[in-house]
């Protein structure tokens, strides 16, 4: 009896360990090691939302929601398009790429969700509206200008604001039903240099995110001084229309851009984000403290890598995700995690006209791949990550090139090429700037299995390329490609399964699968 109770005892307080362990086991900075810049945030009950900028990916402003601050999933998106026009569809050489929506604003309101985003693309600013976040449906109003890096509030009188701009910030009060800018309503520049309190050098004051909070105004803004790093400055009001008094907040690791969330217990955190090289801009947690009626971002003024939050449990399935292209009965044609590059052309492209694949069908005619339509991406994500897929390319025409892609302006790709009769695998790379075919090896079977990996550690920024015929074994193809974060498009870079045609649209590639790993493959 008293071997049993020792051991009861034992068992116990093992229990007791492992679950005081998990409970003490903290949160890493960055919270989401993948491209979810500029977010917005807010917390309703106990549940938090946030979205965030895509640019020319379609669907537009994806609304992703937690309950930690941590381990996010993407719930929805909030518009399907922004429009039709030639830049958004990749039509008579015209693109989005780096454009399309930018910085977006969320927000609660009388048992409302809105969030609100504006384009240069089409030059309009857009508020979507919805009762339920997850499902929709969404009510759409936009209206020009483009209100550049724009906040909405909703303020304690009724009235509705946006402001926006850079380094000059203006005030404009909109209609009540949000419908444009309101006739005879406050029109007015609040803050002259929004970057002053960083240093009059600074080449940026915008990000605007708006706060009220026991009765004062606290506006969000980055700057970059000169010879700096991306900056927080925070200006403070007791009256939305000013005077604004600013401050310096945080300078550390560059990490900036963002905004207040609370928690229900009371702990303030900032959310910003930080530029990480080729994976793109990703999101970071600060915690905050109050001193005199100012928030007081870091641990002493530093982004720590750690906080008392929960773990994360990965990014898979919340913000990426493998597919086996099937789908039962009720369920969207694609998961949330995927969007297409530009506006997709929905007649050529499916997940039922052979069970299980998806099926892309060209339609025209192209000579360069990221001019290419229904080009179906997800994000890559750090530190490291591989991505496969099997591709059947039987119904593939002459001129054809189908596969696998790492998307962005200096891209690189392993797919077949189906070239005077004959397919082979090949490996491309636009590394210097234009795509050169690194190396072609015959391909006499049906199905090929392709992958891509990213190798992110310690800003490595290296992408490569692998094809096999079994599934098995892998044999690296081409080149390693330096992968970069150029400005032009402005995106992390992304998974892509593409097919275009060179000379004769119609012909056709079927996708088994597309699957995600969070580590790159040992296949020596």
């Amino acid at each position: 009896m008293k071997t049993l109770l020792l051991s009861l005892v034992v068992l116990i307080n093992s229990l007791i360990c492992i679950s005081v362990s998990a409970q003490i086991t903290p949160a890493q900075n960055p919270i989401i090691w993948a491209d979810v810049p500029d977010a917005s945030m807010i917390r309703v009950g106990d549940t938090y939302y946030m979205s965030s900028t895509t640019m020319h990916m379609c669907p537009g402003v994806p609304i992703m929601k937690s309950e930690d601050l941590v381990n996010w999933k993407i719930v929805n998106y909030a518009c399907n398009t922004l429009g039709d026009v030639d830049a958004l569809t990749l039509n008579n050489g015209k693109n989005a790429y780096g454009r399309g929506s930018w910085a977006s604003c969320i927000r609660y309101h009388n048992d409302t969700f809105y969030v609100s985003t504006f384009s240069s693309t089409t030059d309009k600013t857009y508020i979507w509206s919805t009762k339920d976040i997850e499902k929709g449906p969404w009510k759409e109003v936009s209206f020009s200008p483009s209100f550049h890096d724009h906040t909405l509030f909703f303020d304690d009188d009724g009235h509705v604001y946006l402001i926006y701009g850079n380094k000059k910030l203006t005030l404009v009060e909109l209609n009540p039903d949000l419908s444009g800018v309101k006739p005879g309503g406050i029109n007015k520049v609040i803050i002259e240099n929004a970057s002053a309190p960083s240093g009059p050098e600074s080449g940026l004051g915008e990000g605007s995110q708006l706060f009220k909070i026991n009765g004062k105004y606290y506006l969000f803004n980055i700057t970059w001084p000169k010879g700096g790093m991306r900056t927080v400055v925070i200006h403070r009001a007791d009256r939305i229309t000013g005077p604004w008094e600013g401050r310096l907040a945080l300078q550390d690791k560059g990490v900036a851009q963002g905004g207040l969330i609370d928690t229900p217990d009371g702990t303030w955190y900032a959310y910003l984000f930080r530029d990480f090289g080729s994976v793109g801009r990703i999101p970071y947690l600060v915690p905050v403290k109050w001193e005199d009626g100012w928030p007081v971002l870091g641990t002493d003024g530093k982004v720590p890598d750690t906080l008392n939050l929960p773990a994360s449990k990965g990014l898979i399935p919340g913000i990426v995700a493998s597919d086996e292209f099937s789908r039962r009965k009720g369920e969207p044609a694609l998961p949330l995690v995927w969007q297409w590059n530009h506006n997709p052309d929905n007649n050529l492209w499916s997940v039922t006209q052979r069970k299980g694949f998806l099926r892309l069908i060209t339609g025209r005619v192209d000579s360069l791949f990221v001019n290419v339509r229904n080009t179906l991406t997800q994000r890559t994500f750090g530190p490291e990550c591989s991505g496969s897929t099997a591709l059947d390319v039987s119904g593939m025409k002459e001129g054809d090139i189908a596969g696998l892609a790492l998307l962005q302006r200096k891209f690189g790709l392993v797919g077949v090429k189906y070239h005077n009769g004959n397919k082979s695998i090949v490996m491309v790379s636009a590394q210097s700037g234009d795509p050169v075919e690194v190396e072609s090896i015959p391909l006499n079977q049906k199905t090929v299995y392709l992958r891509a990996e990213c190798d992110f550690r310690d800003r490595a920024d290296t992408g490569y390329f692998y094809y096999s015929l079994d599934d098995k074994s892998w044999t690296p193809i081409g080149s390693p490609l330096k992968m970069e974060y150029s400005m032009p498009h402005f995106m992390g870079y992304r998974f892509g399964l593409f097919n275009y045609a060179t000379r004769t649209p119609g012909g056709y590639v079927d996708f088994d699968w597309f699957r995600i790993e969070k580590e790159i493959i040992d296949i020596n």
